[in-house]
């Protein structure tokens, strides 16, 4: 058998010489990165699902483990800041997982020099946000680096959840002819801290749409819906979200534009930036997939929560076609919608 020390790297150096801040987003790079390199060293059942979490069988019941590292510019942000993102981000991924989150550890890395009343400020935010989310910080980590080295404070958290007796949500599970249900507006989070970073002044402030998503995922659960796909769509935005998942089940998506909600705000902001609100990042929006005779009903299920008020249908699931994601425009051409090769938006979350 090869030693791992004696392995050579899977991803050739001429490729990939260094790492890159594309590599930290949710597009191509970074998904070669983790299949090539980390999923492919480590690979185990867990990891080999390529889910938001781990979901693990124990004696008496099935337990969710995530975690995520937050590093986001600027640290304060128009709708929340780095503590009640690194406290949603856990929570989110474990609902993905269908757990209900329980139990988060927080590790602070914070730089020499940082003010006492912001850290102050960030560990109030977390604490408020786990009280909305319903679950304890029961343990965690301080470390403090020479000034210049943490760009303020980095925040990772880890979480762990309960998954409901014979509940099995992941890619893999995705069918032929599913419906695909989104919570929400999209682009906010995103433009949002692009505002704030830049200082930009728009006529109608953008505020994140950072939340739980626990809640709604609840909503859903309790009903009994036969769901068999979830996902938040953070880094890369809706349009990475869908090709991962996609990608994982060996299934085509297919959306229509007319159907996905974007704000007048964020449609402006966009455009005089520059971006595709279908990339950018999201901190409270996920999609659903399930049956089509249950589309209308979680769609209803979603409008009940405050945060789920723009829910909607855009799409379904279908062969595959060669490509994971095709919409359908506003003037009715069907376009390829492929992973984002590089980054977008840099430091989001």
């Amino acid at each position: 058998m090869t030693e791992l020390n004696d392995m050579a790297c899977p991803i050739p150096i001429s490729d990939y010489p260094k790492v890159t801040m594309a590599h930290g987003g949710g597009g191509r790079l970074m998904n070669q990165l983790i299949d090539r390199m980390i999923i492919g060293t480590f690979s185990n059942s867990f990891l080999d699902r390529r889910h938001d979490g781990a979901v693990m069988e124990l004696d008496g019941g099935t337990l969710a483990f995530a975690t995520d590292s937050h590093v986001v510019t600027p640290l304060f942000f128009p709708g929340g800041d780095i503590g009640s993102l690194s406290v949603y981000g856990t929570v989110n991924d474990l609902a993905m997982c269908g757990a209900r989150p329980l139990w988060l550890s927080a590790g602070l890395i914070i730089e020499e020099g940082f003010s006492m009343e912001d850290l102050w400020r960030v560990i109030r935010s977390m604490a408020e946000a786990a009280a909305r989310a319903g679950v304890q910080i029961v343990t965690g980590d301080t470390k403090v680096v020479d000034r210049g080295k943490g760009d303020g404070i980095f925040i990772n958290t880890s979480g762990v959840g309960i998954v409901p007796e014979g509940l099995s949500i992941h890619p893999s599970s995705l069918r032929d002819g599913d419906a695909v249900i989104l919570s929400g507006d999209i682009g906010r989070h995103g433009m949002a801290i692009m505002a704030a970073r830049e200082g930009i002044g728009l006529e109608i402030p953008v505020n994140s749409d950072l939340a739980p998503l626990s809640g709604m995922v609840s909503g859903l659960l309790r009903e009994g819906l036969d769901i068999h796909c979830m996902r938040d769509l953070t880094r890369g935005g809706l349009a990475s979200g869908l090709n991962e998942i996609a990608d994982q089940a060996g299934l085509t998506v297919f959306i229509d534009e007319a159907s996905i909600p974007v704000t007048e705000q964020v449609a402006g902001a966009c455009e005089l930036l520059g971006f595709d609100p279908l990339y950018v990042p999201n901190e409270g929006r996920f999609v659903t997939f399930l049956p089509q005779e249950h589309a209308d009903r979680a769609v209803e299920i979603l409008k009940n929560h405050d945060d789920g008020k723009g829910a909607c249908r855009i799409g379904s699931v279908g062969p595959r076609t060669g490509s994971g994601v095709i919409m359908r425009s506003l003037i009715g051409s069907d376009r390829i919608v492929d992973m984002i090769s590089g980054e977008q938006l840099p430091r989001i979350c």
